[in-house]
Order: C-alpha cells, then structure tokens, then sequence
C-alpha cells in the first residue's frame, strides 16, 4: 500500500476490528438493549453506518430500529434510545440532536475522541481511541464501531477480520483500477455499506460514483452501465442480475468476502485511483476532519 496517512490507517484495520470486537462485551450495557426502540443519527459515513446497524440489529430481532442524518432526525418520536455516531464527536448536527433530548431519552454515543464534546452531550459514551485518524476521509474508525455493533448483535466477526487481513494484503484487481465510474449495491444492511462505498470514492478520488440497494439499480440506473463502467455489488445479488450487467458490457464485481471486508477493497481503490489522477487522498477538496457549523441547527420537532 501507499505511504499516504489514509493508507497507513486502513492497513491497521484488521487489528482495530480485534480490539472493537473485544469491547463488545464491556461496552454492552451502554449499547441498545434487546426490545429497545432505538434511533440512530450520524453525518455523512456516520450516518451509513447507522443504516447499516439498523438494518443488522432489527435483522438480529433485536427491536424496531431507525436510521437518520442527524440533521433529519425527528426528535419528536418515541425511542427508548439514541444511538449518536460520530467519530469526532464535534459535529454540530449530532450535538444539536444530544443536545434537545437531554433529560428526555437515553442517549449513547460512539467516538474517537475521549474529551469531545459529546461526552458532554450523551449519557454514556463509548470511546474507540484506537481506530482515530488523522486523515479527513473516515475508514478504521467507522468499519470499527460497525464491528463493535455487529459483535454486540452476537454476529462471529472472526471472518471478517480474516477478509479483511486479506483485503489489505492481496493486489487490487487491475480491472477496477482502469473503471471510469462505479455503482455500488447492496442488500439490507450492506445497502449502507454500498452508500459509504460510493462516498470513499467521491471523497478521495473524486470519482463518479452511485449507490442502490440492488433490486432499485434494475429500476433505470443500470442505464448508465456500460463498457469501461464498474458494478460492484455486496453480499448476495438478486438472481438474474449478474447477467443482466454483463450484457450492458459493464465490469461486475461481486465476492464472497464479509462485505465490511469488501469495504476495505474499495477504500484502496479509492485511493490508488486519487494517487493515479494527481489527487492527495489525505487532502481531499472542500472537505474538513468534522463539519462545525457557525450557527445553531434548527431541528423539526414534528414526527
């Protein structure tokens, strides 16, 4: 891999999942308990990995679960919970949401930072310090705390982890390496993962860049595929739809690996296509480590 920080950072993370996967069991009593009605909000990767869990944990039988930007959140629903996502823990939007429940619903939040301010915010946080970055495109902390949720769930992460030693190891597939657009898709939870997929590209590289669940991209998307175009997809695929790419002479990429792991791969794409083009994957435009707003968020209260 490249000697860039966002390199050296998704390297790491097989064995930040080991150590996520650990804290499951100590972390519990903060995190969503079975039957809770919980929500969870995050910005940008934050918030796809909150569709992910949500989409994992009402799988699990876990309890009715809800996914929102946290911009959109609608404070006025009855949750026993809200699940804060932010690596940060500075974002304005999730501040603003902690903020407005404050004595109202428990609140958890999942961060990298100890002395953020949303410690101040949440009534229990848990800390992931390990899988911090320095750089401004999120990859170990935000594959980390989806392990840690997905260990909680009681999923058996060791395969993923062992994909994911795999995905950091092996040489990228020179095909997606030549591809000049790419549409991600994905099935229950791995639709989110496709979401974050498609936003690794656009940060680093600045790549064209979609994402559906799967069965929708049959519903006009697939219009734009074509030859010098990638499908890549997570998880199982609707039958049917392998040939149906192929025949727009489109590239289809589709593994078996735990598609957290596939995540990994993409974010290695991302960059090598970002180094390729004379980008720094480190310092992708117009963006910032956290998105802090000068004034105060207004939030609809309705349902």
């Amino acid at each position: 891999m490249g000697d860039s920080r966002i390199s050296v950072e998704i390297a790491a993370q097989p064995e930040c999942w080991r150590r996520a996967a650990r804290l499951a069991e100590s972390t519990s009593g903060a995190l969503p308990g079975r039957g809770e009605r919980v929500a969870v909000i995050g910005c940008g990767t934050s918030w796809f990995m909150a569709q992910a869990y949500a989409a994992l944990r009402e799988a699990a039988g876990h309890g009715e679960t809800d996914a929102f930007a946290a911009s959109e959140a609608p404070l006025g629903r009855r949750y026993d919970r809200v699940l804060a996502l932010t690596r940060s823990g500075t974002t304005t939007e999730v501040l603003d949401v902690l903020g407005r429940l404050a004595g109202k619903v428990r609140t958890t939040a999942i961060t990298a930072v100890p002395d953020a301010p949303v410690a101040e915010r949440a009534d229990e946080v848990i800390v992931l310090d390990f899988a911090d970055e320095e750089s401004v495109v999120q990859t170990r902390f935000a594959t980390s705390q989806l392990i840690l949720l997905r260990a909680h769930l009681g999923a058996d992460v060791a395969g993923a982890i062992a994909d994911a030693e795999a995905a950091v190891r092996d040489p990228l597939p020179p095909e997606l390496l030549d591809a000049r657009q790419f549409t991600f898709l994905g099935r229950g939870w791995t639709a989110g993962v496709a979401q974050e997929a498609a936003l690794k590209m656009r940060e680093a590289a600045g790549f064209w860049t979609e994402a559906y669940p799967a069965m929708e991209y049959r519903h006009g998307p697939i219009s734009i595929t074509g030859p010098g175009r990638a499908v890549w997809t997570f998880g199982k695929l609707p039958d049917g739809l392998a040939g149906e790419v192929r025949a727009t002479g489109g590239l289809l990429r589709a593994s078996g690996a735990d598609p957290l792991a596939e995540l990994v791969r993409v974010q290695r794409v991302a960059v090598a296509l970002a180094e390729a083009a004379g980008l720094d994957p480190d310092r992708p435009r117009h963006l910032t480590r956290s998105v802090i707003l000068d004034d105060a968020v207004i939030l609809d209260d309705g349902a």
